[in-house]
């Protein structure tokens, strides 16, 4: 039962993580920069704060007695996480949902997988154990399942006009796109070791009376600020050579409004993620670093599903939707396969 909720816990993360883009199809007179740092203010500066006030009995204190390095540590990789978001964010501005979800969370699975295994020394593990050979088949179908997410979207490029793929997604460019999708998923694994570095945050968080499922809400508040020092440099400079900073005051006031209401909807899904994935993975025992796969491959089946009611595949052939539910449903078999070796661990 431990796990069944930790994988509902990640595959709700997942279904945030691949929502909180939807509303910028709405926003009207902001820069994409405007949008992006203003529902980054809620996901990473207001969400982390409040979530934690209420779920430790004493945020701050747990903070203030937290180990220095592990501070740091989930701060650093926060901002190493931050180069990541912005870099998969433009992944989805140039390619859309389905195919900028599938390349940038397929190598972020690899990445953020195996990385964190390896370094609490447990890889062995999936090796060594009937258990672990279960969790790693699961890993790999979830990677033929990203494959083929990807290579359907690939015969989309190929297949459409340009002014077709620019009437769902009005940026696209598959090389700048690909490029982003790629190094923002590589750099998107920094948040993994976020945990992994934050993990005595974690513990202090637990001794001073947290719940278990609750213990990783404090340590995001250092990781989520790393990652938005990242994204305001970088979003403030972009809105300065745009001369665009009247965005935030832009008429009539009831466009501005409507914009803001999307940007906090956007960043309380976005935080909605990371909440769900923090206390997911405490349900998965041995093989939490598993979770990681679980909630990639959540993130890509609810981008695909959305990616079709967003009409991104309107006018493909039935030989290229074959691939995209192919992709999805072995996706959902290694959630499966994942949660089972996590069973099996269990009963061990």
């Amino acid at each position: 039962m431990e796990q069944l909720l930790g994988i509902l816990l990640l595959v709700a993360g997942g279904f945030s993580a691949a929502s909180f883009y939807v509303p910028s199809h709405a926003i009207k007179k902001w820069s994409w920069e405007t949008y992006w740092i203003s529902l980054g203010f809620i996901a990473w500066l207001v969400m982390p704060p409040i979530a934690g006030l209420l779920t430790t009995p004493d945020l701050w204190d747990i903070l203030r007695s937290s180990p220095a390095r592990s501070i740091v540590g989930a701060y650093g990789f926060g901002v190493l996480w931050g180069f990541g978001g912005l870099m998969s964010a433009l992944g989805l501005r140039y390619l859309g949902l389905s195919l900028g979800q599938s390349v940038c969370l397929g190598v972020c699975s690899i990445v953020g997988t195996l990385v964190p295994a390896a370094i609490d020394g447990k890889i062995g593990l999936l090796f060594s154990t009937v258990p672990g050979v279960v969790v790693l088949v699961g890993f790999l179908v979830c990677l033929a399942g990203t494959a083929l997410c990807g290579y359907a979207g690939v015969r989309k490029e190929k297949m459409l006009s340009d002014e077709q793929k620019k009437a769902s997604v009005k940026e696209f460019a598959l090389g700048k796109g690909v490029l982003m999708a790629t190094l923002g998923g590589i750099m998107s694994a920094s948040m993994a070791f976020a945990f992994t570095a934050g993990a005595p945050i974690a513990r202090v968080a637990v001794d001073a009376g947290t719940a278990p499922v609750f213990k990783n809400m404090p340590l995001l508040v250092f990781a989520l600020a790393g990652g938005f020092t990242t994204n305001f440099i970088a979003t403030m400079i972009t809105t300065a050579k745009k001369k665009a900073f009247g965005d935030y005051v832009v008429k009539p006031r009831s466009t501005l409004f409507f914009n803001y209401f999307l940007a906090i909807v956007s960043g309380v899904l976005w935080y909605g993620q990371w909440f769900s994935f923090g206390t997911g993975a405490t349900k998965l025992g041995e093989y939490s670093y598993a979770g990681w796969s679980i909630f990639m491959a959540a993130i890509i089946i609810f981008s695909n599903l959305w990616g079709l009611v967003l009409k991104e595949w309107k006018g493909v052939d039935a030989k290229t939707r074959l691939y995209l539910w192919l992709g999805i449903a072995a996706l959902v078999v290694s959630v499966i396969m994942i949660g089972v070796g996590d069973g099996l661990a269990r009963a061990a």
